[in-house]
C-alpha cells in the first residue's frame, strides 16, 4: 500500500507546530508527561465524535434527518443508539459531540450555555458508560482514565480547570486535520511529537512506548513479506500499537482478520486501543490486553498468530521464578532466560504462539542475545536445532532509538523455512544510516536494501552471508551468532609502494636542503648567524 511520504511529512510538521503551541501555552506547572495525556485524549475524543457524525449522516440521509433530530425523536432514538453501539461500539449524544463542546467554549448563547469542565467529564463518562454490558466494553473500558479532569494541578477550582481544558479543546478544534485519512497516523504521530517535545520529562521511558518509523517499517515488512493477508497479527509488547498497525500497510491486500497485543504500562495500553480505533480497526477486530507478558500470558494457550512483530524492553530484569519452567512457552528448554536479561523469554513466547502453517516473527533485540552464554546459549541451541525457527539475523546501526544508543539486531523467525531449513541468513546493515543530531535514521533506500537482500538470500560481499547451520553455526561457532563471525566487514589495507615512498622522502629532503640554503644566504646578508 503506497504512502505519500511528502504529504505525511508535511502533515506531521504542521501538527508538530500546533501541538507545541498548545503544550507550551497551556501546560503551566503540570508534569509534561501527564499534560500530554489531555492533548491525546482530546484528539481521540474529537475523532470518536466526528466518526459518530459521519456515520449518522450516512444512515440518516434517506430519512432527511440530522442526528440531533433523530436523537430527540422517541421513535428514532432507540434505533440510532442500537446502530451506534453495533457499528461504532459506543454512543456520543448530540449535546456531547466535540463540535458542540467547542461551540460552548467559543460562542456560548448566554451564561447558561457556557462550557464547564464538568460537561467534558460527563461526556467522556457517558461515552464509556454506553459500552457497559456490550461486546465493545473491553475496547473502551478505562480508555480515558489518564485524562483526570478533576486533577487540582489543572486548577484548584472548577473555574480554573474549565479555563485550562477549554483552551485545550479550542486549540485541538483549530487543528485542520482529516481524521479519516488512513495514510496519516494522527494519534501515533502526535504521540511521538509530544514525546520529543517533552523529552526532558519523558527521559528514557519515552522509548518504551513507540518504535521509530524506520525499524518499525523494517520489522513489519520482513514479517509480512510475500503475504497477501494475515489471519492474525500480534505484538506482545505493543506499546502505542504503531508496529501492529504498520503490518497492515505491508500486506498486499491490507487485510488482517484480528489484531492482538499485550502491554503492561496502563497509559500506553490505553493509547494502543485509541490508536486501533483511530485507524478504523473495528472494536470486534482487535484485542489489546493489559498485563505482564512474561508472567501472565493473556493470549491463552490456544492462540496462534500468523504475523508477530515486537520491540521488547531490552535486557529487562524479570521475575524468572522456578514454577515458570512449567509454562508451556518456556518448557522446551531446561533453563529460563536469565533474570537480568529477559530478551529470549519474549522470543520463546512468540515462538510458542507462531501459527504452524506459516507463522512469522520479526523482533528487535540487543546484540547480546547473539553471543551471551549460559541459559541464553541453551535457548539459541533450542531455537536452531530443536525447533529450527531462526531464519535470519540482521544487524542494525547504533543510536536508532530514543533513550538508548546501543546497536540492535532483528531476528526473523519462520515456522516453515521453505527450503532454507539448513541455513541462516546474516546481514550486516550497521553502516547504512542517516546521521541525525539526536538519533540516527534508516532511509527508504537502506530499508529496501535489507528487504531485497533478505528476499534474494544470497551472499553479498561485506554485507550478507548464508551460513550452513551444521558446519558453520554448530560445528565451527558453537551456536554463537555474532554477525562478524559470518559477515567479513574488514577493509583491505591499500598496498604501500615502498619505492614511491622512498622517492617521496628523497624529494622532500632535497626541498628542505634547497630552502635551508636560501635561508642561510639571507641570514648571512643580514649579518645574522644561521640557527640551523
Amino acid at each position: 500500500m503506497a504512502i505519500n511520504t511528502d504529504k505525511v511529512q508535511s502533515q506531521a510538521a504542521e501538527l508538530s507546530s500546533q501541538l507545541w503551541s498548545i503544550a507550551n501555552d497551556l501546560r503551566g506547572g503540570m508534569d509534561a508527561n501527564e499534560f500530554r495525556n489531555y492533548i491525546l485524549g482530546t484528539i481521540f475524543y474529537r475523532y470518536l465524535s466526528e466518526r459518530t457524525e459521519l456515520y449518522m449522516q450516512d444512515i440518516l440521509k434517506d430519512d432527511n434527518l440530522a442526528y440531533e433530530e433523530a436523537f430527540a425523536n422517541d421513535d428514532y432514538k432507540p434505533i440510532v443508539e442500537k446502530w451506534s453501539l453495533e457499528h461504532l461500539g459506543y454512543i456520543i449524544k448530540p449535546e456531547n459531540l466535540f463540535r458542540e463542546l467547542n461551540r460552548k467554549i467559543i460562542k456560548p448563547v448566554g451564561d447558561g450555555d457556557k462550557f464547564s469542565v464538568e460537561d467534558y467529564e460527563r461526556a467522556v463518562n457517558e461515552l464509556t458508560g454506553s459500552t457497559l454490558g456490550h461486546k465493545s466494553e473491553a475496547a473502551f473500558a478505562g480508555l480515558f482514565d489518564d485524562m483526570r479532569l478533576q486533577d487540582t494541578r489543572l486548577g484548584d477550582t472548577v473555574s480554573e480547570r474549565t479555563d485550562k481544558i477549554g483552551k485545550v479543546i479550542a486549540k485541538i478544534g483549530e487543528i485542520d486535520m482529516d481524521l479519516q485519512d488512513q495514510e496519516f497516523d494522527v494519534l501515533g504521530t502526535a504521540y511521538m511529537i509530544l514525546i520529543g517535545l517533552f523529552q526532558s520529562g519523558a527521559g528514557k521511558k519515552g522509548g518504551e512506548f513507540f518504535t521509530p518509523v524506520g525499524p518499525s517499517t523494517l520489522c513489519a515488512t520482513l514479517a509480512s513479506l510475500g503475504l497477501d493477508e494475515a489471519r492474525t497479527v500480534g505484538d506482545c509488547t505493543c506499546g502505542s500499537g504503531s508496529m501492529l498497525l504498520d503490518v497492515r500497510k505491508h500486506l498486499t491486500t491490507g487485510r488482517v482478520g484480528h489484531f492482538y497485543g499485550q502491554e503492561n504500562n496502563p497509559t500506553t495500553y490505553n493509547l494502543a486501543r485509541m490508536n486501533m480505533l483511530m485507524h478504523g480497526i473495528d472494536y470486534q477486530n482487535f484485542s489489546i490486553y493489559k498485563g505482564d507478558t512474561l508472567t501472565n500470558d493473556m493470549y491463552g494457550d490456544d492462540l496462534k498468530l500468523t504475523v508477530q512483530v515486537c520491540n521488547p524492553p531490552y535486557s529487562l530484569k524479570w521475575d524468572a521464578k522456578a514454577d515458570l519452567a512449567d509454562d508451556p512457552r518456556y518448557s522446551g528448554v531446561d533453563k529460563l532466560a536469565p533474570k537480568s536479561h529477559a530478551d529470549f523469554a519474549f522470543v520463546q513466547h512468540m515462538v510458542y504462539h507462531m501459527e504452524e502453517a506459516d507463522g512469522r516473527v520479526a523482533v528487535l533485540l540487543p546484540h547480546g542475545v547473539l553471543f551471551r552464554g549460559g541459559a541464553e546459549e541453551d535457548i539459541r541451541k533450542w531455537l536452531i536445532s530443536n525447533v529450527n525457527r531462526l531464519d535470519a539475523v540482521i544487524g542494525l546501526p547504533a543510536n536508532l532509538f530514543h533513550g538508548t544508543s546501543i546497536p540492535v539486531c532483528i531476528l526473523v523467525l519462520k515456522s516453515k523455512r521453505n527450503g532454507n531449513s539448513n541455513n541462516i541468513l546474516f546481514i550486516d546493515a550497521s553502516k547504512d544510516f542517516i546521521k541525525g543530531k539526536n538519533q540516527n535514521e534508516l532511509s527508504d533506500e537502506h530499508i529496501k536494501k535489507i528487504i531485497d537482500t533478505y528476499a534474494n538470500r544470497v551472499d553479498v560481499p561485506k554485507y550478507a552471508y548464508v551460513a550452513d547451520i551444521q558446519s558453520e553455526i554448530i560445528d565451527k561457532n558453537a551456536y554463537n551468532l555474532n554477525i562478524p563471525r559470518y559477515v567479513d566487514t574488514t577493509e583491505e589495507e591499500e598496498e604501500i609502494d615502498l619505492d614511491q615512498v622512498t622517492k617521496d622522502i628523497r624529494d622532500i629532503d632535497n626541498e628542505i636542503a634547497a630552502v635551508s640554503s636560501k635561508l642561510k644566504e639571507s641570514f648571512s646578508e643580514l649579518g645574522l648567524a644561521f640557527p640551523f
